[in-house]
């Protein structure tokens, strides 16, 4: 019998009127396939997944298919992410035996979960064959199996290893020239992102380039952060309607995206987008950033204060249906605007997507349009902005894509971290309320006693012990919370969640944390994550943490963590920095972050206001309203004056009362 009607998980509930007698995750239920002897079946994806709806209506809405898998295995639903750990050991297993990963994700596994098959999207005859293949096998020929499961997990083991580099390393900026020099011949200058297709936005790359490109001047760098946030803001990936990024491009031109909206991207995007506005003033990246925020406001945004995971790829069984328009349907709506409109954004009588539907998509900046209609800049921008504000009234009649509405610790604070750097770039008094919202929505209902966090958060509860990216992530969100609001309670927060994690996540042996708690019921491996992907990973993070924390609260030993979990990755982040870009900000971070600005007294925070709109990456913020024990800010407070120190090594310059004149000075080294 189907148990999935008892979950909380929206994508688990997809699944709950399947003829599959699907079971969550739980070790009961290894037991039972132990006690039957049957295989088990984990498949593996999320609600927004197009190919996992896909499969789900091919394969297990199927009686036929049911039929075989509810006779030889017991099958497994998993939410990857309500359970990364999970999602991690058998994607790793996937690359393993296939090469490749992806969602979803089925794998084939013995009754103690070690896997012996794994693959992704599997066409019903084909997923028939593969399921009789191995019970046959299982039934005739188990040792087999058994011996290619042992292989399987000593190479899960061997994947997971990350030895201690015990040899000292001569750190200086000449590798970050180096790691530019591989980085640049992997760039589309034409398109922007890395070349080739599919394109994923991978923002954390250019949080690495902006920061290399503050200190180099290289203009390629510049040039490379230019033409990609252009051509993701142009690209039918960003919905210029209502706001908000897709997850990827399938295309080299981010013209037809995998139409799915995460939280993750979009919190990580509002950083990017905010800190390239800091640092070069061009007015599309503040657009972007506010039509964002407005978005995540507006359709994501829980009663509680929390935010939702995503929105769904589909809409009535199509994809991209919502965001997508015929010719005829906008000739209707738009009338004498049509054909203005459909040369901005490369509208076709037949439509340049699938269905006759068309993706707005823009190849020409506006200059091009101003010449070409003769109009100004000014009747450009109004006229675009009242044709969308038309579009987007239209498209409410439409059938919206399903909201996955669990809300998760670890992108809930990444988006806070994407809050907190808008809110520095515009001062905008809403994203500051939003991002200090969301963080008290993370402190009142996901953390516990002790400092322990949940990860999920459905029908007004939260459930399953945090996991590091739940802990890494939220710890640098309060450390970007103090930076803006200089509230030393935030400081205080973050501090308390890294001696938990270092209690509960860390490894003694090589310095690096693992994924899941020693609370946690043991998996088939305990899992270590290094390379940064569309999401960098849990254990950069908090070397990035470990490294701001030993700064502010002058524990050397966290700076000496930091060191080792770098240099237990840095051959890789020379080797292939575009997948270990936030391991290369800690590199940057350990080289040149050695100056400290801070503001104390009453009038602080109107201060630090206006030296946050300066991009200041080598710069560490701090401050307070009042006297404190922080060590940076110890006896610095003197009453009726704000006072501004610049320190570097520990050594301050004499203070000044005019942050103008700190602006001045930082905007020489600059």
């Amino acid at each position: 019998m189907n148990q999935l009607q008892h979950e909380t998980s929206p994508y688990l509930l997809q699944h709950k009127n399947n003829p599959v007698n699907w079971f969550s995750w739980k070790d009961e239920i290894l037991q039972k396939a132990q006690q039957e002897q049957k295989l088990l079946i984990i498949s593996v994806g999320y609600a927004a997944c197009h190919w996992c709806h896909v499969m789900e209506h091919e394969s297990f809405e199927n009686d036929e298919v049911a039929e075989v898998m509810n006779l030889y295995y017991v099958s497994i639903k998993v939410d990857r992410e309500e359970r990364p750990d999970i999602d991690q050991i058998y994607m790793n297993a996937a690359m393993i035996t296939s090469g490749h990963g992806g969602w979803p994700l089925n794998v084939i596994a013995l009754p103690d979960g070690k896997p012996i098959f794994a693959g992704t999207y599997f066409p019903k005859q084909n997923w028939i064959k593969a399921l009789l293949y191995f019970a046959d096998l299982y039934k005739n020929e188990k040792q087999k199996l058994m011996d290619q499961a042992e292989r399987i997990t000593l190479g899960l083991h061997e994947i997971e290893n990350i030895p201690l580099f015990k040899h000292e390393r001569v750190l200086s900026n000449e590798l970050l020239t180096d790691i530019w020099h591989i980085w640049h011949n992997k760039i589309d200058f034409e398109w922007g992102g890395r070349t080739g297709a599919p394109k994923f936005m991978m923002p954390n790359n250019y949080d690495y380039l902006l920061r290399y490109c503050y200190q180099t001047k290289d203009k390629s760098v510049g040039d490379a952060i230019k033409i990609t946030l252009k051509k993701m803001a142009f690209g039918g990936l960003y919905d210029v309607i209502g706001g908000g990024f897709a997850r990827y491009s399938v295309d080299e031109q981010w013209k037809v995206p995998h139409f799915e909206k995460m939280l993750y991207d979009n919190g990580q995007l509002l950083s990017i987008y905010a800190q390239a506005y800091q640092l070069t003033k061009r007015p599309m990246y503040k657009n972007v950033v506010a039509k964002t925020v407005s978005w995540l406001e507006r359709e994501m945004t829980d009663k509680s204060g929390g935010i939702y995971s995503s929105l769904d790829a589909d809409s009535e069984g199509v994809e991209g249906k919502f965001y997508c328009w015929t010719a005829d349907e906008l000739k209707i709506i738009l009338k004498d605007d049509y054909d203005f409109i459909a040369d901005v954004y490369n509208i076709e009588e037949a439509g340049n997507f699938e269905h006759d539907m068309n993706v707005l998509f823009r190849t020409e900046d506006h200059e091009y349009f101003m010449e070409k209609y003769s109009i100004s800049n000014d009747f450009f921008q109004e006229k675009i902005n009242n044709i969308h504000h038309l579009l987007y009234e239209k498209r409410k009649e439409k059938k919206r894509p399903t909201t996955d509405d669990k809300i998760l610790t670890e992108w809930n604070a990444i988006a806070v971290k994407g809050l907190c750097d808008a809110y520095k770039a515009f001062g905008e008094d809403a994203y500051l309320s939003k991002a200090i919202s969301v963080t008290e929505f993370i402190l009142t209902y996901c953390k516990k006693e002790d400092y322990c966090l949940d990860r999920n958060y459905k029908n007004g509860k939260s459930s399953i012990n945090g996991f590091l990216q739940d802990y890494a992530f939220f710890i640098e969100a309060l450390i970007s919370l103090h930076q803006i609001t200089l509230e030393e309670k935030y400081l205080s927060d973050a501090l308390q969640f890294t001696e938990y994690t270092l209690q509960h996540f860390y490894n003694e042996t090589n310095g690096m944390f693992y994924l899941t708690s020693d609370l946690d019921a043991k998996l088939i491996t305990r899992s270590m994550d290094s390379s940064d992907n569309v999401i960098p990973a849990a254990n950069s993070t908090m070397a990035k943490n470990l490294f701001l924390l030993s700064k502010y609260f002058d524990k050397q030993a966290y700076e000496q963590m930091s060191l080792t979990m770098l240099n237990n990755v840095l051959d890789d982040v020379k080797k292939n920095p575009i997948y270990y870009s936030n391991w290369a900000i800690v590199l940057y971070m350990h080289l040149n972050l050695n100056t400290e600005l801070v503001i104390i007294g009453k009038n602080a925070k109107e201060k630090l206001q206006k030296i946050n709109k300066l991009y200041l990456p080598n710069i560490l913020v701090t401050g307070s309203e009042l006297p404190s024990d922080l060590p940076m800010l110890r006896n610095r407070y003197k009453d009726n004056k704000t006072l501004l120190y610049l320190c570097e090594n520990k050594s301050c310059n004499t203070p000044i009362e005019d942050e103008n004149k700190i602006i001045h000075l930082l905007q020489q080294t600059d």
